[in-house]
């Protein structure tokens, strides 16, 4: 697990190269097919080096819900371990990492009115304002969703409004469903925030130079793609629909694009911090002889309290 930019897929490589491991990524955005620069997938020569399952999953016009994730992480660990291997678990997406862990609530499907009456109301009074209205509802949920995360208010506000109860209150009287695996969690991430910002910095701005433009422009010329689907909601892609539509020029894209990146990493690292028995890699030590030795005194150590 780790922020944008920390160093996750590097790593992972690494592993599968000293251990019988086979990567499931972790990714609500590599999910969609032809959204490949912008969400940093691994390159054809790596994917050939270290297949990953749950990539390339649906076109962007789709929806991929975090209950159809832990489906089909939980399938793809089930072959993996059928084969006598070990299933390498690598991402950013938290929500996923915890709904893997600890299960989810039976919540109402999408609404598809009810959430354009949300959006317009959030283009008439901003998402800030709707998040203000979710936390008179829900202050539990609320406290958990940033004000400029407009997808996750839209649910919580969704779920609020067709069932009655707060989101909040559906998840803890959830029946939790042990996962059937022991966990080794890894938490990979720069020992200093500049140094994660330097890399941020440095990510989009070639992401920009590689083509991320080229690839937002063929994907509308391809689908009905509009700013409100969830794939178009991605860090990055979000920011070259509105250049592309001209609310702004290159260099203010690249500025947003790069404040994006950064608020997507301090979410996920405030999720990370609340991650319990979680194994911190930085940079600052040999981060593959470090997670190799942890997994050593894992296999053999079973009793190990790193172990859920």
């Amino acid at each position: 697990m780790g922020p944008t930019a920390a160093g996750k897929t590097a790593l992972a490589l690494e592993l599968v190269r000293q251990l019988p491991c086979d990567i499931i990524s972790v990714d609500s955005a590599m999910v969609y097919r032809g959204m490949d620069i912008g969400t940093a997938k691994p390159n054809p020569e790596q994917l050939a080096a270290a297949p990953h399952q749950l990539i390339d999953l649906v076109d962007p016009i789709e929806a991929y819900s975090t209950a159809r994730f832990r489906h089909d992480a939980l399938v793809a660990m089930a072959e993996i371990t059928a084969k006598g291997r070990i299933p390498l678990l690598v991402g950013g997406t938290m929500l996923y990492f915890r709904a893997l862990q600890q299960g989810l609530a039976v919540l109402p499907s999408a609404n598809a009115e009810l959430r354009r009456t949300l959006a317009k109301e959030a283009a008439v009074n901003g998402w800030a304002a709707l998040h203000a209205r979710l936390t008179a509802l829900d202050p539990v949920t609320a406290a958990h969703i940033h004000p400029n995360d407009p997808q996750r208010i839209q649910r919580a506000l969704e779920v609020q409004l067709l069932t009655g109860q707060p989101m909040s209150v559906l998840i803890r009287a959830a029946t939790i469903e042990p996962l059937p695996y022991r966990l080794l969690k890894f938490a990979r991430a720069p020992q200093h925030r500049a140094e994660l910002h330097a890399r941020i910095e440095q990510r989009f701005a070639d992401m920009l130079k590689q083509g991320l433009i080229d690839e937002v422009q063929q994907l509308l010329a391809r689908h009905n793609l509009t700013a409100e689907l969830p794939s178009m909601r991605c860090v990055g892609y979000r920011q070259v629909l509105e250049y592309l539509r001209g609310d702004y020029d290159r260099n203010e894209l690249l500025q947003r694009g790069i404040f994006a990146s950064r608020q997507l990493a301090k979410r996920q690292l405030t999720w990370l911090r609340a991650e319990l028995n979680c194994e911190w890699l930085y940079d600052d030590s040999n981060v593959l002889e470090q997670a190799l030795q942890r997994i050593m005194q894992t296999i053999y150590s079973p009793e190990s309290n790193i172990l859920m």
